[in-house]
């Protein structure tokens, strides 16, 4: 990169000097003026990926000179968006194939927000073209394509954010240094995390003719064929083809989010059970409800998801608890609050808006403004690991960690036993049919990434 005029770059490079910004209600960015624009390009242009790309638009000179999707029409439409908000005002090359557009441009920074089944192959191909890289979470499919991912970063020297971005959300970052890092909280040995959103499809939409502006082959890559029935942007994430179902979307957030900070590394063992209990008329195939136990030296982590019924609790239907012999920290994307054992006044943390310094966040379409300045965070971080060569905050290596945990919880469902991975084997221990499971078969043409072969 090169030298840039980064405002408060120092600030941020250690937790303790972010959780002094976050404390004083400065943990806002401002704008990194670089003497040259850094490169960058977006794969998978549909929401999410356009609002993490507008989230680096406003923190960083930056010259968006590529966009991909197999979807024309939202393609277009993405393309005249980032043109609005860019400085130059230029329409970024607009691309199909992410191949032809990492043939044709040398780039500082790939953002991809595809589909979870084609991050891995388009991760490593980024990162062999020479490309720090923006990752949406899950990092992958299946644990060997993330096993895969992260020795193509370390191979080619480039730098990874995984977009788990609680672990630069400032209300979460002030939590843990008042009650956990300062020992307030006592010993730990429980928590859970939960989802009790009702996010899963329960239609049975018909199969249909492919609209002409969307490659659908294209779009199903390496997953089994299915016949098109319209369940793109988004609702894709109720097929198991696709992804891996509540876990892979939201139990990777908050379980990374307790192993960040409880600084957990991979669970022991872990074991799971679920299924398609009461959404039964859907063609949907993820599960409805599901129990997981990961579990740690004396410590569990518990996770819950229902798509159905009432949250456990209503303040917190998307969270995080911390138990310790001296109270419990309960943390959302909204707030976190801790609550003394056995009394004591609560102590509450307030999620962190910044309409007024970035006030084309309330115009923007669909945007989480709760999450807006924790993908702000991330990116600034990723922009300091870049020059500074230390590894970001959520390193591919803990997005893997957290998305292959929710993979294996999966796998123990499916399988009705315990499963412990070693990951300097990279198998199941004891268990041969789960470890043929760490690897999805491909559809042909494409071809599984391989740890040693990258």
């Amino acid at each position: 990169m090169k030298t840039q005029n980064f405002n408060r770059r120092q600030f941020l490079k250690g937790s303790s000097a972010a959780l002094a910004l976050a404390s004083m209600g400065m943990m806002s960015m401002d704008f990194i003026d670089n003497e040259e624009p850094l490169k960058v390009a977006l794969i998978g242009s549909g929401w999410y990926g356009k609002s993490d790309l507008f989230r680096l638009i406003q923190i960083a000179n930056v010259d968006v000179v590529a966009l991909c999707d197999v979807d024309s029409n939202m393609l277009k439409e993405a393309g005249d968006l980032v043109a609005k908000r860019q400085k130059s005002g230029k329409v970024p090359k607009l691309y199909k194939d992410y191949r032809e557009l990492l043939k044709n441009h040398k780039l500082d920074i790939t953002v991809i927000g595809t589909p979870d089944h084609w991050h891995a192959l388009q991760a490593i191909a980024a990162l062999k073209a020479g490309s720090h890289l923006y990752l949406q979470k899950p990092i992958s499919v299946d644990v060997i394509e993330g096993e895969a991912i992260v020795a193509a970063a370390r191979k080619y020297n480039k730098m990874v954010q995984v977009g788990v971005q609680r672990r630069s959300t400032p209300h979460i970052i002030k939590a843990k240094n008042e009650i956990i890092d300062s020992g307030k909280i006592g010993k730990v040995s429980h928590a859970e995390v939960c989802c009790y959103y009702h996010m899963r499809l329960n239609a049975n939409p018909p199969t249909e003719p492919v609209p002409s502006h969307i490659d659908y082959d294209m779009w199903t890559g390496p997953a089994p064929y299915r016949e098109y029935d319209g369940i793109l942007h988004g609702r894709w994430r109720s097929f198991m083809q696709y992804g891996n179902g509540i876990p892979g979307d939201m139990c990777v957030h908050m379980l990374d989010t307790v192993r960040w900070i409880l600084g957990l590394g991979w669970p022991k063992k872990i074991t799971a059970t679920g299924g398609i209990y009461v959404q039964k008329e859907s063609k949907a195939n993820i599960a409805d409800t599901q129990t997981a136990i990961y579990e740690f030296d004396e410590l569990n982590v518990v996770w819950q998801h229902r798509t159905w019924g009432n949250p456990v609790d209503p303040e917190y239907p998307w969270a995080f608890k911390i138990y310790g012999e001296n109270g419990v920290l309960a943390g959302s994307t909204m707030k976190a609050e801790y609550f003394p054992y056995p009394k004591g006044e609560k102590i509450e943390f307030d999620v962190l808006y910044e309409r007024e310094k970035y006030p084309e966040d309330l115009t923007e379409s669909r945007i989480e403004l709760h999450a807006a300045s924790a993908t702000r965070g991330q990116f600034q971080n990723l922009l300091d690991s870049m020059e500074s060569g230390e590894l970001p905050v959520a390193d591919v290596l803990e997005g893997h960690i957290s998305s292959a945990s929710c993979i294996l919880a999966n796998m123990s469902m499916e399988l009705g036993r315990p499963l412990v991975y070693d990951p300097e084997k990279m198998i199941v221990v004891d268990d041969p049919e789960a470890t043929q499971k760490l690897r999805r078969p491909y559809r042909t043409p494409y071809q599984h990434p391989e740890p040693d072969n990258v």
